[in-house]
């Protein structure tokens, strides 16, 4: 039940997000993030939204992320910014960033729990010819678990 929970509340946040950023700055992507988790050794899926940009290469992207496996699911509500070293779209270029989260994780034995956390994330990405985004990138757990993420996506753009 939680985790269904979880599910609705990612939804409308996203959905939400969508529509506030359309509103602030017309500019709004959506899309897949898949990778491994190194402690719990996981590997996690999810989706992202880019909700434009806060200042110029300043971005706000949150995240959610589910991570399976070492007898663990994780759920992970990440809020990130990131900003981007080049101006250039059509090039690879690097960014780097952070932000807060929130992790619901669930022991196969049983136990759950609610931890808060704050990451430090980097990254390259390069635009597609049709507008959409390609990207690399890892994240650091600076408070709790998972301690390093290595993550590719895909920003779909409308």
């Amino acid at each position: 039940m939680k985790r269904v929970s979880c599910a609705i509340v990612c939804a409308l946040l996203f959905t939400s997000a969508g529509v506030l950023a359309d509103e602030v700055s017309g500019y709004r992507g959506w899309g897949p993030r898949v990778g491994v988790t190194v402690d719990p050794d996981q590997i996690h899926f999810g989706a992202h939204a880019d909700l434009g940009q806060i200042t110029p290469r300043l971005r706000f992207q949150p995240n959610v992320e589910v991570g399976v496996g070492d007898n663990i699911t994780i759920i992970a509500l990440n809020f990130e910014a990131a900003y981007r070293f080049r101006g250039k779209w059509d090039v690879w270029s690097p960014y780097a960033g952070g932000g807060i989260g929130v992790n619901f994780i669930s022991h196969e034995r049983g136990g759950d729990n609610t931890d808060a956390g704050l990451n430090g994330l980097f990254g390259i990405e390069k635009g597609t010819r049709r507008g959409d985004r390609f990207f690399i990138e890892m994240k650091l757990g600076l408070l709790d678990p998972p301690d390093l993420k290595a993550t590719v996506g895909w920003t779909f753009f409308q």
